[in-house]
């Protein structure tokens, strides 16, 4: 009986640390298997950070180089509207000072239009003054000349009338002395004495 109960003791404790022996076993199965789960957790979460960051690298390069991409485009048009700018005010000026120069080329002919025009007036000015003058002059000299013939045929007459009665008082003259010798020697006739007796007129 002794060794019957002895044996199924033993048989109960064997069982008994067997059966621990395999929740130990289990136990650490389960420990180890959820450690492997951690780990595997762990390197996974660790393997998304990686692609993420990787990913978020990738992602913010590409937008770096986007922008800089962009802001050198942007330059580039920046500096072609500038040089497009410059260009068109180079134009403007260049247009400003064509026209400016027209003006001034237009302003000189004007002048000198204007000029050879006040030019050309002063000379037929004064080409009529000379003309006038001319025939002032002419007009005086036949004036002169009219008064110089009036003044001659005035002479003339003045002359003639003064040698008619310069020999009329020389004939009467003559006469009376005639008449005085007559006279004088008794040569006279009576009805002489009726004749007119010349006297001497006085010069006018």
């Amino acid at each position: 009986m002794a060794s019957h109960k002895q044996s199924y003791r033993a048989g109960e404790t064997k069982g008994q640390t067997e059966e621990k022996a395999n929740q130990m076993m289990e136990s650490l199965g389960e420990k180890a298997q959820a450690a492997k789960d951690k780990t595997y957790q762990a390197a996974q979460t660790a393997k998304e950070k990686t692609r993420g960051a990787t990913q978020a690298t990738t992602h913010k390069a590409g937008e770096k180089a986007g922008v800089t991409k962009d802001k050198a485009w942007e330059s580039k048009e920046t500096t072609k509207d500038r040089a497009s700018e410059a260009a068109q005010r180079a134009g403007e000026k260049a247009g400003v000072a064509k026209d400016k120069a027209w003006e001034s080329n237009e302003t000189t002919k004007d002048r000198a239009s204007e000029a050879a025009q006040r030019a050309g007036e002063k000379a037929g000015v004064a080409k009529g003054k000379a003309w006038e003058s001319k025939e002032t002059t002419k007009d005086r000299a036949s004036e002169a000349a009219q008064r110089a013939g009036d003044s001659a045929e005035s002479g003339k007459e003045r002359s003639e009338g003064f040698l008619q009665q310069t020999g009329e008082q020389t004939k009467n003259m003559a006469q009376g002395a005639v008449d005085t010798v007559k006279g004088t020697l008794g040569l006279a006739k009576d009805d002489e004495e009726d004749e007119p007796v010349y006297h001497k007129r006085d010069r006018n």
